[in-house]
């Protein structure tokens, strides 16, 4: 039998206000980041504010799956307030083990209807398919609609795009995948990233200087909408929330005709590779 109430699940690296989970009813999974002899919860208590300091005085964080009581936690939370379905919609498996930890863990429960997927993607590019699919929840689409249909079409048709200031944490930290390192610093070259089909990232541009970011990602973010009518738009920042603003704003007058602009703030585990002054904008096809 098909579940009758559906929730939301993601983990603390779609990038979503606390008011956004609220309002759409999306329960959150935390990674976990070390730093020295003490374990964060990302989202819960340690923020990309605090990586970013961690950053600049030196050290460097690691990241890891989130805990198994946490997952139970949050499937025991679900089933506690009434629901009997539920759409997990997770980190890159290119970027990270939680998605295969969670789906797992969601075989183990016999309470509860599971359906796990891989997003392929990370930050804004998670947490606008979660917007989506709560929006078509509420509108009414069924459990078969959203499970075999929107949720693989949505993943499938997400294309978020981000700079970063530089590649040195993603060399560190072991997730440079398919991005070419370069030796941009001298230069002022900033690459721009998106996620490769396997979900891993790569490389797609590079531009010189910060001014000429905005443009290019707007330029990126119209070529993968096409001629499609129909269309959410996204931005998102790492400690660059002016920047973004005036993204916004430019990526709006680009392209009017989106149902939604979506904003939304980089996570502590995401920033443990890309630190700070980052900016991101996609764009989510819906015809």
């Amino acid at each position: 039998m098909a579940p009758r109430k559906i929730a939301l699940l993601t983990d603390s690296c779609a990038d979503l206000s606390p008011r956004l989970l609220e309002e759409n009813h999306i329960y959150v999974v935390p990674l976990r980041i070390r730093c020295g002899d003490r374990e964060y919860r990302d989202g819960v208590d340690i923020r990309a504010g605090d990586i970013y300091r961690l950053l600049r005085s030196g050290q460097l964080p690691k990241t890891s799956l989130p805990a198994g009581e946490d997952i139970t936690a949050a499937f025991d939370r679900i089933a506690a307030d009434g629901y009997d379905g539920v759409i997990a919609i997770l980190l890159s498996s290119g970027l990270s083990g939680t998605y295969n930890m969670v789906r797992l863990m969601a075989e183990e429960r016999s309470d509860l209807e599971i359906q796990v997927f891989d997003s392929l993607s990370g930050s804004l590019g998670i947490g606008i398919t979660l917007l989506q699919l709560a929006e078509e929840l509420r509108a009414g689409a069924s459990w078969q609609e959203l499970t075999h249909e929107r949720a693989p079409y949505l993943i499938k048709n997400t294309f978020p795009f981000f700079s970063v200031d530089t590649l040195e944490y993603l060399q560190r930290g072991g997730r440079i995948g398919k991005v070419t390192a370069m030796a941009g610093t001298v230069l002022q070259i900033k690459p721009l990233i998106t996620f490769a089909a396997d979900g891993q990232l790569q490389s797609i541009a590079k531009v010189r200087g910060r001014k000429q970011v905005q443009s290019k990602l707007i330029e990126l973010v119209v070529k993968a909408c096409g001629d499609h009518k129909k269309y959410n738009l996204a931005v998102a920042n790492g400690g660059a929330p002016e920047e973004m603003a005036e993204l916004k704003e430019k990526l709006k007058a680009a392209l009017p005709n989106h149902e939604h602009i979506w904003e939304g703030e980089l996570d502590g585990t995401l920033s443990v590779y890309i630190g700070d002054g980052v900016l991101g904008a996609g764009v989510q096809i819906l015809d």
